[in-house]
């Protein structure tokens, strides 16, 4: 294992430590805990905030800023934070208004959070979450318990970040939670695994000429192996996961995300679009908006996702369009 790093034990830290280096004018560390929160001067709005195990650089910290999140709860590589360390981040984006999460859909997040925000209650802090579970590559894979919460998760920040900068109550964005995630999917494919500092060695393996469909960010198995492909082949086996999944009518409008999960190219993500863009013209899918690199990864893995988003509602587009003050958007 070759990586840039000094104690395996000690990335997140690190990490954070480096983030508000680079970016200190945006976002500061909250002493002593592994949460990144936004500079900006709290305007009396409810607060976003989100999380989970490190790894998916720049989820979940990358998208703290004016527009999208308040705080991010960062926890050790693939590991969920616990439920001090999200309360703690409460605390920090509370703004009086409420505090407004956004989990994964995985087990020891769902958890802990929720019982974070029982404790946050108790102490007279107004919560309300909605748990993203838009890969529909597979069901109650490992660590979840249906569909696991993957890149269209940054999309519900965007969204719901919106919603909050523009004085949306707690309730409001709650009801928007709920009726956008269910328009969120998403399926994406694996080169290779994904290599945990501590571990040293890759989660899983893949032959030189070997994909899998499916997988998941921490490297949960997937749907299907298959020999290497061309581009052009690759996109229609997620297309045409997502056309079924959608079983798009004429009139609705899409957003699309490609996500890198890591180590792919900028070089093969665009040839990933362009041939992307073919099939979608073909399946009669109106995209209304676009974005392109790397939002949601696992470390080093290679590979990528395709998110559709329908965009039932047009202020969902106005909101994908809203500009941010963020590191990562």
């Amino acid at each position: 294992m070759k990586k840039i790093m000094n104690d395996p034990r000690a990335v997140v830290t690190e990490m954070l430590d480096g983030m508000v280096f680079a970016y200190g004018e945006l976002l500061h560390r909250v002493d002593g805990l592994e949460i990144i929160a936004r500079n900006a001067p709290k305007t009396g709005k409810v607060a976003l905030i989100s999380g989970g195990g490190s790894g998916h650089e720049p989820s979940h910290a990358g998208f703290v800023g004016e527009g999208m999140l308040s705080a991010a709860v960062c926890g050790p590589v693939f590991t969920s934070p616990t439920p001090d360390q999200v309360l703690a981040a409460i605390k920090e984006a509370d703004e009086g208004a409420g505090v407004f999460m956004v989990i994964k859909n995985y087990s020891g997040d769902v958890m802990n959070f929720e019982m974070a925000q029982e404790l946050a209650e108790m102490e007279g802090i107004s919560v309300a979450s909605v748990v993203v579970d838009d890969d529909i590559a597979v069901e109650d894979s490992l660590y979840t318990q249906g569909r696991r919460g993957v890149a269209g998760t940054v999309l519900v920040h965007k969204i719901l970040g919106h919603a909050a900068r523009s004085g949306k109550s707690l309730e409001e964005i709650k009801e928007l939670a709920d009726r956008l995630v269910p328009n969120i999917h998403t399926v994406g494919l694996a080169l290779s695994g994904a290599t945990v500092p501590e571990v040293g060695k890759p989660g899983f393996e893949l032959a030189d000429d070997e994909i899998e469909y499916g997988i998941g960010i921490h490297g949960e198995p997937g749907y299907q192996r298959e020999k290497m492909k061309p581009s052009a082949e690759l996109a229609k086996e997620l297309v045409t996961k997502l056309v079924d999944s959608f079983q798009p009518k004429a009139g609705e409008k899409y957003a699309v995300l490609v996500n890198g999960m890591g180590a792919t190219p900028l070089m093969e993500l665009y040839i990933f679009a362009n041939d992307l863009a073919k099939l979608l013209e073909e399946a009669k899918i109106q995209v209304a908006y676009k974005k392109l690199g790397n939002v949601m990864t696992s470390i080093d893995m290679a590979g990528l996702s395709l998110t559709l988003v329908r965009l039932e509602d047009e202020t969902w587009l106005e909101a994908l369009e809203a500009p941010v003050r963020t590191i990562a958007w």
